[in-house]
């Protein structure tokens, strides 16, 4: 750095200088290296900011970043720093560590520019770990994110590391991390992770010896044992065998350049199905993901375009579709109209809501004592529809706030309590049917999505007649969700801000929207609940996030919340009829009208300078 100091301490200030000096310092990779020092060379002050600026925070959601040189980024370095503090948190959390060890998987990202890539940074955790003597479980091939908790949970380690983006763009990469309990981490675990990175930041001398620790004994290949015992234990939720041998259902797969594949086609063979058409051009994973804009599923219809093609070709009237990571999973159905569908995650939760319940029941002789120990979880932003099921059906349905983190863990205490978890959803298109996966699982999903697709064949029914028979039973839940994006958090603060004070009054929340009234309010960031004695939240609260949720008079229910790792500010609506009220025209266009009066009202998007979800 020198003959650029003065202009660094000038220009972009001591802490900046110091910053670029101390990761030369710690930096092993020639790729960063050489990046850093070439920003360093030409001045860029601003380039070098964005590298420097501040350090990944580590959430309940672990890490999620662009792959590239510096603190604000996925690197080799960050990778090391990240997992010293995980291994220190954890040698302080448990003293069977060296006894029970951890597992770590990866997807199939690559940044070549960089040196960086998923399966180089689940190398270098194995080292950390391997240096303070703890038994490491490393994959030795690509695998889904479900089978990372699933593995923690089957062989009683302490931890597990899946090293994945999951459905973000092509340059980012992120790192992901379940406690003991084989559920992802809550707080205050990220916040004592957090911590012990700070103070692990200089990396130990085996840290960097990828070679050394690949050939340790310490590590195990768990990959063959665990691709045995995953498909033994979804097979139990597999009721139809015969069916299924003789369907002559057809189905097309695509994994999106992700890992799913070859899992998805053995999750099928368990099963008896026929094996789905795989999209040629998408099957093998490929980290540029070249034939989508964004390898997303949740997108709709535009990633899906080469599976509708292969449909055609193939006379098959249904679309499965996982994210890179095969968590998630969408399905498309053509219509009579010969249109495709793709179905909301709200509407395949109470698809595969009904489908787990119904096949529970008929395996339980006695089903109307045995009900009173079932549960069903889904987020608190997701529909309302497994609520209505369990009302009529007699079993306990509960909320909890967003994101697979609080199912997991809350299943794990109800397991814990002898109860059966059957089903959990969200509407981000995740899945939990499976109690051996406490996360969303979109391998076990689709096969079981496979199985109740051929049932309802043999009644001539297709999914989307299903859904509306659902619907028909236990009442209408019409849902809208998108989301607007934005960069400036300051304008995301005053957004909602202006929603709390709206009378200039703290907790003054709005009595109305447009022509709709509000009849409650619920803010989990400040703790504030309408409708609760002293008005005072029963979820817990967050204050790093936003997340309102407005209930109308009309039966509506609105949230507004901040994603936790997308610059979005999403919104969820629905409307709640009983069952019988099955004029869906009106109750669409009442939603609508809605979801109108929300955006105008709450969101101001011209005010605000507010992208729109692109088509």
């Amino acid at each position: 750095m020198q003959g650029h100091g003065e202009r660094f301490i000038h220009s972009g200030g001591l802490e900046l200088q110091q910053a670029v000096r101390q990761w030369l310092e710690f930096d092993k990779n020639p790729k960063t290296v050489s990046m850093v020092q070439d920003l360093v060379k030409e001045g860029a002050v601003e380039a070098l900011k964005k590298c420097f600026s501040s350090r990944m925070e580590f959430g309940t959601a672990g890490l999620r970043a662009a792959m590239g040189p510096g603190t604000c980024c996925m690197n080799d370095l960050t990778i090391i720093q990240t997992t010293q503090g995980f291994c220190r948190y954890l040698e302080d959390s448990f003293d069977t560590i060296k006894e029970r060890g951890v597992v770590i998987g990866y997807d199939a990202r690559a940044h070549p520019p960089s040196g960086g890539g998923s399966k180089r940074f689940a190398s270098l955790a194995a080292a950390v770990f391997i240096s303070r003597g703890v038994p490491v479980h490393l994959f030795s091939g690509i695998t889904p994110t479900p089978f990372v908790p699933f593995t923690v949970s089957h062989l009683g380690l302490c931890a597990g590391i899946m090293v994945t983006a999951s459905h973000n763009p092509k340059q980012d990469n992120g790192y992901k991390v379940y406690w003991e309990n084989g559920a992802q981490i809550v707080s205050p675990h990220d916040k004592g992770i957090a911590k012990a990175i700070e103070e692990n930041l200089e990396p130990w001398p085996e840290s960097w010896s990828t070679e050394e620790a690949l050939k340790s004994p310490l590590l195990k290949d768990p990959y063959q044992d665990i691709h045995t015992q995953y498909f033994k234990a979804i097979q139990k939720h597999c009721h139809h065998r015969d069916i299924n041998k003789s369907s002559e259902v057809k189905i097309v797969h695509t994994s999106v350049h992700g890992v799913g594949h070859t899992f998805v086609q053995s999750a099928f063979q368990a099963f008896d199905l026929h094996p789905p058409f795989a999209v040629e051009e998408q099957k093998d994973p490929d980290p540029e993901f070249p034939t989508v804009k964004y390898p997303n599923p949740e997108e709709g219809k535009g990633v899906l375009t080469l599976s509708f093609a292969l449909a055609e070709r193939k006379g098959a009237a249904v679309v499965l579709a996982n994210d890179p990571d095969a968590d998630r999973l969408a399905i498309a159905e053509k219509q009579e109209s010969g249109q495709w569908r793709v179905f909301t995650g709200n509407e395949l939760g109470a698809l595969l809501g009904w489908w787990m319940f119904r096949c529970w029941k008929e395996q339980n002789s006695d089903a109307a004592a045995a009900v009173k120990n079932l549960y069903m979880l889904s987020s608190t932003v997701s529909s309302k529809i497994l609520r209505a099921i369990a009302l009529k059906e007699g079993f306990h349905f509960e909320e909890t706030l967003t994101g697979f983190k609080w199912m997991g863990n809350r299943a794990r205490d109800l397991l814990d309590q002898g109860k059966t978890v059957l089903f959990a959803f969200e509407e981000a298109i995740g899945y939990m049917c499976s109690p051996s996966v406490l996360d969303k699982d979109g391998v076990s999903a689709a096969a079981i999505a496979g199985e109740m697709i051929s049932y309802l064949a043999t009644k001539s029914l297709k999914l989307s007649q299903q859904v509306t028979n659902i619907y028909e039973e236990y009442g209408y839940h019409i849902s809208k969700n998108s989301y607007f994006i934005c960069h400036d958090q300051d304008v995301i603060r005053s957004l909602f801000e202006r929603l709390r004070n709206h009378s200039g009054q703290k907790d003054s929340y709005p009595t109305e929207c447009g022509r709709f009234a509000i009849s409650a309010v619920r803010d989990l960031t400040t703790g504030y609940d309408s409708n609760q004695p002293c008005n005072k939240a029963v979820l817990p609260t967050s204050r790093s996030s936003q997340m309102i949720t407005f209930s109308f008079a009309n039966g509506g229910v609105a949230t507004m919340r901040t994603s936790g790792t997308e610059p979005k500010i999403k919104y969820y609506t629905e409307l709640c009829a009983a069952p019988g009220n099955s004029d869906v025209t009106h109750l669409k266009k009442e939603l609508d009208e809605l979801v109108d009066a929300i955006v105008d009202n709450f969101f101001e998007p011209e005010k605000n300078k507010l992208q729109p979800k692109p088509e």
